[in-house]
């Protein structure tokens, strides 16, 4: 199985799938979720052949696959995966079809077509698949831009409140991050001996001057993406407006490709300049972390909450990239998995009160658990879970990322932990004012609130709930997974870890 062509398959399959259900017939909405439903699952089960074929102690790159495209600038369709894109590829093998299921009505609501919106929601699946299996600069670049189409046209067509302004803020943001890493491929590929292979430029010697400009084009294009603070400000617009399946696909998938972007691409072909610049990234991150985490405990809405929290979290990311140890940069990436599970569990729980509800003001609820108890009680543990409680999967990455940092920067493990209790603030005081306390007599009167969770919604959060327990006790089958191309990067950086003994802390955590 490991010349099976996984890569370009799992590409393709979602854009067919979408092609089917796009040209289904309107007035057969059920169809068009069931196959799309069905597609998705194929998918997933590809992925996980995949997974199981994977060797953790093998080469670096596998599942290479190669084929030209634009011979005159040495342009290919090459595909290969590490084991971070690996872990990144599972989360949205398990995520699509969840969110399929959750946004079963979502179309039907916005008196648009379905089948459109499901077919969106597959060719999204095929572009984010893509971005993380692209093993060519340029390959990578055109999937990172053409992702932002399907995405705008699930927020501009089938979002909420100002979704039209917020699509297009979603769309200008990337695209001028798009247009900074275009400048920075087109130099790279001057100085890099006229080639877009990853492989190929990571062996090329660039003088330091140009290494900067070059690592600064990346980086930006990235933190607009990921999105770090001061390029956040798109994210609580775009992840209110959006249908709730779309938010936690942009706040739990297409955000990763901004952290991801910085290991694959940054951390190996500008080494030097990545130490460079990595104080200010920490910085970054850390006002990040507090920065967001302030601005959650004040929201009145629930879906910019939860992005808020998503801006606070990636600042913990960025944090762990950017210490340069293989502790604190494998929970780096353990996070962006864990984030991706916790978040997303939580935007879609948010997104099942607000249909019910009809609101997505938090002074609208109150009590609501004592009419949706078992609703009431998944979102706790949503919260719990992000807020990072031992015992939830989060809880690991972070715990990995604030010993890994401590071990070279004392400061910067500090303030960043003062993130734990803001969380703890923000997560708590949500599910207070949603859930406890004295019933909203406005609730008793809405029918749809009387409706706790139905067999459909049970089998979208059963599999999430699953996953978050299962790796906060045992996360070594994707630590494995993980470990060695951390350990590849820092080498390409030139880091190592200060302390040897430091590294049975992180055999502990597995």
């Amino acid at each position: 199985m490991s010349n099976f062509p996984f890569l370009s398959v799992l590409t393709v399959a979602p854009l067919v799938g979408a092609l089917v259900v796009a040209f289904l017939p309107r007035r057969r909405p059920d169809l068009a979720k069931q196959v799309a439903f069905g597609w998705s699952l194929l998918v997933l089960a590809l992925s996980v052949v995949m997974w199981v074929t994977f060797q953790a102690d093998g080469d670096r790159l596998q599942f290479r696959e190669s084929y030209p495209w634009i011979p005159t600038w040495d342009v290919n369709f090459t595909f290969a995966v590490d084991g971070i894109a690996l872990v990144m590829l599972m989360l949205i093998a398990v995520l699509v079809p969840l969110v399929i299921l959750a946004s079963w009505h979502d179309a039907d609501a916005s008196k648009r077509s379905v089948p459109a919106y499901f077919a969106l929601l597959l060719v999204l699946e095929s572009t984010m698949i893509g971005v993380f299996a692209a093993a060519d600069v340029f390959l990578f670049y055109v999937f990172f831009e053409v992702m932002l189409v399907p995405m705008y046209f699930l927020i501009g067509s089938y979002g909420g409140h100002q979704r039209q302004y917020a699509a297009v803020k979603f769309f200008l943001y990337s695209l001028v991050g798009g247009l900074f890493m275009l400048a920075a491929v087109i130099g790279l590929w001057v100085v890099g001996g006229k080639t877009f292979d990853w492989q190929a430029l990571t062996q090329v010697d660039i003088s330091t001057g140009t290494e900067r400009w070059l690592f600064l084009g990346f980086f930006l294009a990235f933190a607009i993406k990921a999105p770090f603070f001061p390029f956040h400000t798109w994210l609580p617009d775009a992840g209110r407006a959006a249908p709730a399946g779309a938010a936690a696909l942009l706040v739990g998938v297409l955000d990763k490709v901004g952290t991801f972007g910085i290991l694959r691409y940054c951390l190996p072909l500008f080494p030097e300049a990545s130490k460079w610049f990595a104080p200010w990234a920490l910085a970054l991150g850390l006002i990040g972390i507090l920065y967001a985490a302030l601005l959650a405990v004040g929201q009145s809405d629930l879906k910019r909450l939860v992005s808020y929290t998503s801006i606070a979290h990636f600042g913990f990311i960025g944090v762990g990239i950017f210490a340069f140890t293989t502790q604190a940069g494998t929970g780096a990436v353990l996070y962006m998995l864990n984030h991706g599970l916790a978040t997303g569990l939580l935007f879609l729980v948010v997104g099942m009160l607000i249909a019910r509800r009809g609101s997505s003001l938090i002074s609208d609820f109150g009590g609501a658990g004592k009419l949706v108890p078992l609703l009431a009680g998944v979102l706790f543990f949503a919260g719990l879970a992000s807020l990072a409680l031992p015992g939830t999967a989060p809880f690991v990455s972070e715990f990995l990322v604030l010993i890994g940092t401590f071990t070279v920067n004392k400061p910067v493990a500090v303030i960043a932990t003062l993130g734990i209790i803001l969380a703890a603030a923000y997560v708590l005081w949500m599910v207070q004012r949603t859930t406890q306390g004295t019933l909203n007599p406005e609730l008793t009167e809405v029918k749809a609130m009387h409706r706790d969770l139905t067999l459909r919604e049970k089998v979208v959060v059963a599999p999430l709930i699953a996953l978050i327990v299962l790796l906060g006790f045992y996360p070594k089958p994707v630590t494995d997974v993980i470990n060695p191309a951390v350990q590849a990067t820092m080498q390409d950086v030139g880091k190592t870890d200060p302390a040897p003994e430091v590294g049975s802390v992180q055999e502990a955590a597995q």
